[in-house]
């Protein structure tokens, strides 16, 4: 049972049709997770023929899913305030980790940035968890103007964190773990990725890392991520 196994930042590989058309299966992340129920939920995008197809799946159909697949976020015992960053559909896979957190007594601050407020996700069911939700659009239509790296800097700025978790486009995760490595705050990221086989055979996800001996190595999004601490993360190289 996927919902049995999931953890926060995982992923599953999705196929909407009998056929090879798309040949591929798609990678969406695990927006929810409802052991009890047996339950996950999936927030998605259509921007293409395999999103398209999905959209159009009608209650009771039936799915193909691969998963859990990958590497989710982890936490220490001793941190106790964290924040979110999420931008766009970056978004997704922070509520499951919100929820977790939160069932963990940790104080949770959430920001979420977008291109406009029609294209905001989940800002309401994180502040229904109970989240210190802050918001920002790239055009003012909702929350601050600008971009969600601003946000964080004002909150590091204001209070200490003992986390930063995040999950968005690269030029806003480059800026994060900028502004992180500042302040010496350990930092995860989930990278998004296109993917083709989701279990780290095929090498089309391979992303540039700093190995332990400063050497320049490559891992799989796929399987050693999507979540990596961002020290060993080289996305100047990308």
């Amino acid at each position: 049972m996927v919902a049995g196994e999931a953890k926060p930042g995982q992923f599953v590989m999705v196929r909407t049709s009998g056929t090879l058309e798309p040949f591929l299966n798609r990678p969406i992340s695990i927006h929810r997770i409802d052991e009890a129920k047996g339950i996950i939920e999936l927030v998605y995008q259509v921007v293409g023929k395999g999103t398209k197809l999905l959209s159009r799946i009608s209650p009771g159909q039936h799915l193909q899913i691969i998963g859990p697949l990958g590497n989710g976020f982890s936490w220490q015992t001793g941190f106790k305030r964290v924040a979110l960053v999420g931008g766009g559909c970056g978004i997704a896979p922070l509520l499951a980790l919100a929820e977790k957190l939160l069932e963990n007594e940790r104080e949770v601050y959430v920001l979420l940035g977008a291109q406009t407020k029609e294209k905001l996700l989940a800002a309401e069911e994180f502040s229904q968890l109970g989240c210190r939700v802050r918001i920002s659009t790239d055009d003012g239509s909702q929350g601050k103007k600008g971009f969600v790296t601003q946000l964080l800097e004002e909150l590091v700025n204001s209070i200490s964190l003992d986390q930063v978790y995040a999950c968005g486009p690269l030029p806003m995760v480059k800026g994060l773990i900028k502004i992180a490595e500042e302040k010496g705050i350990p930092c995860q990221v989930s990278l998004e990725e296109r993917m083709a086989c989701g279990v780290g055979a095929c090498l089309g996800c391979a992303c540039p890392v700093r190995n332990p001996d400063g050497t320049v190595g490559y891992k799989r999004v796929c399987h050693d991520g999507p979540v990596f601490d961002a020290k060993e993360l080289l996305l100047d190289n990308k």
